[in-house]
């Protein structure tokens, strides 16, 4: 067990969430319970499976919380895509937002290989 709150992987994935939440005051009123839901579900999924990983009392277990959260990182990546493409991002948003889902999704890829082995 350890302090996920330590980890810059899990500091970096509760700053998108935020940066998330923030950018979705433009989208339109009738998205509130489809791409907004589905978009703050996922992206406050991958900082809650950090740390829920980290509270678990065995690698193994922490590291399948970790793919889980890999996998909400694409999931992310995918639905601010299509935010983009709908036109409720810009481009610069889009942009800063798809670089720090890369940015987290290769930290997590490492940090699962380092627990694993």
């Amino acid at each position: 067990m350890q302090d996920y709150k330590e980890l810059i992987v899990w500091k970096r994935s509760h700053d998108l969430a935020l940066s998330i939440y923030k950018s979705m005051s433009e989208f339109p009123k009738e998205e509130t319970y489809n791409l907004v839901s589905q978009l703050k579900r996922a992206s406050t999924s991958i900082p809650a499976n950090i740390a829920e990983g980290a509270g678990r009392f065995t690698q193994k277990d922490f590291a399948s919380y970790l793919q889980n959260a890999l996998g909400s990182s694409h999931e992310v990546e995918y639905l601010v895509l299509l935010s983009k493409d709908l036109g409720f991002l810009n481009l610069e948003l889009y942009n800063t937002h798809t670089q720090n889902i890369n940015e987290i999704k290769a930290m997590l890829i490492s940090l699962i290989k380092k627990v694993r082995n």
